[in-house]
């Protein structure tokens, strides 16, 4: 698949999509404490979602089925997704509470008019320890060093390797198997946006890409474990993980963010 490039007006109409992704932040935030369920979580964000007139994007998604018809790997049967401590991504909704002390990253998709907003925020549930807010604070910053390199005219290993230098100097590893990616019409698109890798190298960033920047950082070792649902993905080692998400445009004036206010 050949990167997608999009126009002015195309770009504007992202924009709506991640307005609304932004906007299904703001309404989960005041939810987000200790006592209430992830699947309540997912509730409110698919109902205010369709309240929107859009469409959440992960519910299905995934879903392989063989010659025979057989389903050979589940589609995500949920709104978003969320990650609670130890949880990389990818993590299904369900009964378990929060609780005080607690991180969820919570990634949302919809799809709006045709077009996709996708993006991630980390949360503290809470007074965290200050391990954990460290954490949660370089992974804020690694997408920020990201987002900083995105100029048409770099290049993908750029943003790569800002993201990997930080988290490393403070400690902690980047997840590899792990992406981010074009969005367009469709939820994953060309090109792969590796969060580790050298400057100067990979594809050259130009006005039109439109890709997210979404850096995985691990407290512990970058390793990563895929859980029996065929979806959660959690450290290996069992240390946190925190992720932060925003969906760009590259324009000749520098890196757009579209899934904001």
């Amino acid at each position: 698949m050949a990167v997608i490039l999009k126009s002015p007006t195309e770009i504007a109409q992202m924009r709506e999509a991640g307005r609304i992704v932004a906007e299904t932040y703001d309404v989960l935030a005041p939810h987000i404490q200790a006592g209430v369920t992830t699947a309540a979580l997912d509730k409110i964000a698919e109902e205010y979602i369709r309240q929107r007139g859009a469409i959440p994007k992960y519910i299905g998604h995934g879903k392989e089925t063989d010659r025979f018809g057989r389903v050979t790997h589940p589609g995500f049967p949920a709104t978003i997704c969320v990650a609670v401590n130890e949880v990389i991504c990818h993590g299904i909704p369900g009964q378990r509470r929060l609780k005080d002390g607690d991180i969820i990253g919570i990634d949302i998709g919809l799809v709006y008019q045709g077009w996709v907003g996708d993006a991630c925020r980390t949360f503290a549930v809470g007074e965290i320890n200050a391990d954990s807010q460290r954490l949660v604070a370089t992974a804020q910053r690694c997408l920020e060093l990201g987002i900083a390199q995105a100029y048409a005219g770099n290049r993908l290993g750029d943003i790569g390797a800002a993201i990997q230098t930080y988290a490393e100097a403070q400690g902690f590893s980047t997840v590899r198997e792990l992406a981010g990616h074009g969005v367009g019409h469709e939820l994953w698109e060309d090109p792969s946006v590796l969060h580790y890798g050298r400057a100067g190298t990979g594809m050259k960033i130009v006005p039109g890409m439109v890709f997210t920047i979404e850096p995985m950082i691990n407290a512990g070792a970058a390793s990563i474990t895929l859980l029996p649902d065929q979806w959660t993905i959690r450290t290996k080692d069992g240390s946190r993980s925190a992720q932060f998400e925003h969906t760009l445009a590259i324009t000749a004036d520098g890196p757009e963010l579209l899934t904001v206010l």
